[in-house]
């Protein structure tokens, strides 16, 4: 019987498996899967006549990264422009739209290539569908949908892709009458899921603080609170509309991920979960987006329903004190605490939000770092928040049987660093080169050095 050797051999540098395990060398590929991870001498036998062989002369390996909240399609139309950090571009850009599916597909194809470049192999579209079909950026709608299909079927992906529907406007009202007509009308399209899989639903609960438009329990300078963007007359029935669209969701057997960023909103959130999980008992990684004034109390209740949170360092940063300005007195100390997440135990994923942010794992990772303050063990730090970019998103994704880490047998999604991140400050990370990205096993970007 021929051996049988590996694809893709990696040798000479740190692995991080973010697996647990002895400390690696080296990791073999075969078949778009792991194969082998050990030491040199336990790939050699591995590598044959046809083996890609990279020696990695001291860089590091780590899972490939997975953003789990990236809106790709409005990324490609915008980069290398984002709403907030250091390219803001011009009121011009900021106003430009895809008109065709022509343009949807370019769109789609040029983020790909912006995030193979950044060692990103998986992202979350956070909601596409027939709420945007009027959208005025063209990036949200129905013809996304068909144009990440048809690219997906004819293998051009570059990364994996996990979507939520959407039937309500980005950042706008929505109504439960729509949610319900959309869950009845989902088709599974028989795509294969470890490329493009539609894993759930997404709802706008609220806005953000900076606007006055996230739901407080209380806590505005001026005396207000914000309101639902759920459609209702009063605040009990749009409480009660969310509630209820959360449970259509459970009910249809499909994840949620709401946009929630005021006490009061993600209260009702937790509620509507709670009432989910006590009808039907089944974990569908159901997640709060931003959570920005998540209390300590909620944290210990996310906790405890495996309510998942993706949140984004680098707006906590940017933001602060325009958050600070608008809320009352000493509520503002308690906005995005890092320190109370990671203690509670919630399943934190580190996200972008690209293009309000560009869609850089490095620097948001340097940002949570910054926000949490000195560390005992930067190590530990480091590898703490790598895992929010790695196995944490996998579980969201309800994909951690088979990628997020690099043990035996899962999904060959990698990337190599030209330093070995553990060795390093989280400030210092965002200097660190990405030399390779491998997707399923293949080599889909190099640095030319």
């Amino acid at each position: 019987m021929p051996r049988a050797f590996a694809d893709l051999v990696l040798r000479g540098g740190p692995v991080h498996t973010m697996a647990g395990g002895d400390p690696a060398t080296a990791l073999a590929v075969r078949n778009s899967r792991v194969s082998r991870v050990g030491t040199d001498a336990h790939v050699r036998d591995l590598t044959g006549p046809r083996t890609t062989v990279v020696d990695l002369n001291g860089r590091a390996v780590i899972p490939g990264i997975n953003d789990a909240h990236l809106h790709a399609t409005w990324l490609g139309l915008r980069w290398p422009h984002t709403l907030l950090g250091d390219s803001a571009g011009s009121q011009r850009s900021l106003q430009r739209s895809l008109r065709t599916d022509a343009e949807r597909r370019a769109a789609i194809l040029r983020a790909g290539d912006v995030l193979a470049r950044l060692g990103i192999t998986s992202y979350t579209e956070p909601g596409l569908g027939p709420g945007e079909d009027g959208g005025s950026t063209g990036a949200f709608g129905s013809s996304v949908v068909r144009q990440y299909r048809e690219l997906a079927a004819e293998g051009l992906l570059r990364s994996r892709v996990t979507a939520l529907w959407l039937y309500g406007e980005v950042d706008g009202p929505s109504a439960y009458a729509d949610l319900a007509r959309g869950l009845s009308t989902i088709d599974d399209n028989r795509m294969d899921p470890r490329h493009l899989s539609f894993t759930g639903v997404k709802i706008f609960a609220d806005g953000i603080p900076p606007m006055r438009s996230a739901y407080l329990d209380d806590g505005y300078s001026d005396g207000g609170r914000g309101e639902l963007l759920v459609d209702g007359k009063d605040d009990a029935e749009r409480e009660r509309h969310l509630t209820d669209m959360i449970l259509a969701v459970h009910r249809a057997g499909l994840q949620v991920g709401v946009h929630a960023t005021g006490d009061r909103a993600i209260e009702v959130v937790l509620d509507a979960v709670a009432m989910a999980r006590a009808e039907r008992d089944v974990d569908l990684r159901h997640y709060v987006i931003h959570g920005d004034l998540v209390t300590a109390a909620q944290l210990r209740r996310m906790a405890r329903l495996g309510v998942g949170l993706a949140v984004q360092a680098g707006i906590a940063v940017r933001t602060a004190k325009a958050v600070e300005a608008v809320l009352a007195a000493g509520r503002a100390e308690n906005a995005w605490p890092f320190q109370d997440i990671l203690r509670a135990g919630v399943p934190l994923c580190l996200t972008s939000d690209a293009p309000v942010l560009a869609p850089d794992w490095r620097r948001e990772i340097a940002a949570a770092d910054e926000w949490l303050g000195a560390a005992a063990d930067v190590r530990a730090r480091v590898e703490c928040l790598l895992r929010c970019y790695t196995v944490n998103p996998a579980r969201q994704d309800g994909a951690d049987s088979w990628k997020g880490t690099l043990a035996a047998g899962m999904a060959a999604d990698l990337c190599v660093l030209s330093a070995d991140p553990l060795a390093l400050t989280a400030a210092e990370l965002p200097e660190v080169e990405i030399d390779l990205t491998v997707l399923g096993g293949k080599i889909v970007y190099e640095r030319l050095r």
